[in-house]
């Protein structure tokens, strides 16, 4: 094993950022654990329901504080495809193409497999609510990798444009939704705009050469957070930075203002995690963990939905509820255990892991040679 983690060291380019390969695998991380701790499948009366402890329990909302890092990924995905491009020998068509290529082609194995599944479900009597309900909870965070298709393809004018213009458009927005008495559809345009507030940082500096200094970390964490405090206290935002089934305001469905100035500030802590980052990451172990996943990212953040229904599915096989699993997460009971199933979910997913990885690598490896 020694010998294995000290030829991973080695073969890692010396000139590679390994802290933002470290910050990679945190925020993809993070999108797993925290749909693993605010989803629930109830199962009631033969029908299974989607359910969030964060609508029975409120006082749980600091919880997606912790765990809804896309505004991190984002920013790490802009900054590397703005050094990318820069580096890149080839045309934007060739180098676009290659990028597009890796995101999307595990995804075609995630839509079969689940197609199958939804068919074979309703074949053998399953009710269209129930296989609704678990296709949702597959395909819906596909919704990422489209915005982020698209922020990668505008990549060169990302790297141009002050985060401060799609900033005011998520601003202008909310205005004319929540202030005005404008129709819902306009919350859309925040999709785009939103998400385009952390990736056009990430682009500037990597066109710029690099992160800023802790100073630049320091303003963007404390004024976000000042700025989220205000809204939420003041503005009626909710304090959930995920969707809560039910509420009348979701901050991520589509993204808020409190979203994007909440992703603010985790730019803030990511800048002043790096130095850190980077000292822990000299480690080999560590390293060979972090570049693990930064390999499987698309392919761990497409199938942990996948592991979780699995777990729920076998749970039932024992012809009862099980807490945590199959019950309504209305009880500090409840989280306990959910917090109890959490391994039986990694095994799952490390499953899914080492079937269908090769869609993943393959590309990658086609992209080097």
């Amino acid at each position: 094993m020694r010998d294995l983690l000290d030829r991973i060291d080695a073969a890692t380019p010396a000139g590679r950022d390994r802290g933002l390969d470290g910050l990679r695998a945190l925020a993809v991380l993070g999108v797993v654990l925290g749909h693993w701790l605010v989803t629930a499948l109830v199962v009631d009366s033969g029908t299974v329901r989607a359910a969030s402890p964060l609508r029975e329990l409120p006082r749980l909302a600091p919880v997606s504080w912790l765990f809804q890092t896309l505004a991190v990924f984002f920013l790490v995905g802009g900054l590397v495809a703005a050094r990318g491009r820069a580096g890149s020998d080839g045309g934007y068509r060739r180098w676009l193409g290659g990028r597009l290529a890796r995101l999307f082609s595990p995804v075609a194995a995630v839509l079969a497999v689940w197609v199958v599944i939804a068919v074979a479900m309703l074949a053998a009597g399953a009710g269209p609510d129930t296989v609704r309900t678990l296709a949702e909870l597959v395909w819906s965070p596909l919704w990422f990798l489209l915005v982020f298709a698209v922020l990668t393809a505008a990549t060169p004018v990302a790297a141009r444009l002050h985060p401060a213009w799609p900033l005011a458009a998520v601003a202008v927005v909310d205005l004319l939704r929540y202030g005005l008495g404008g129709p819902a559809w306009l919350g859309w345009a925040n999709v785009l705009a939103g998400w385009l507030v952390p990736y056009c940082l990430g682009a500037a500096w990597g066109r710029d050469g690099g992160p800023p200094g802790r100073g630049t970390g320091w303003a963007l964490l404390l004024g976000g957070m000042a700025a989220t405090a205000a809204l939420v206290l003041w503005a009626g935002y909710p304090a959930a930075m995920v969707g809560v089934p039910g509420a009348e305001i979701s901050n991520l469905d589509p993204p808020t203002l409190a979203a994007v100035t909440f992703g603010l500030a985790q730019c803030g802590a990511a800048v002043l995690l790096l130095g850190p980052l980077r000292r822990a990451l000299r480690r080999p172990a560590v390293w060979a963990a972090v570049a693990l996943v930064n390999l499987s990212a698309i392919t761990i953040f497409l199938w942990h939905q996948t592991a979780m229904i699995a777990v729920t599915a076998l749970g039932l096989l024992g012809g009862r509820a099980l807490t945590g699993l199959h019950t309504a997460p209305d009880s500090a009971v409840w989280v306990l255990a959910r917090l109890a199933w959490l391994p039986a979910f990694c095994v799952a997913l490390a499953a899914c892991w080492a079937a269908f990885r090769g869609y993943e690598v393959r590309r990658r490896r086609a992209r080097t040679t």
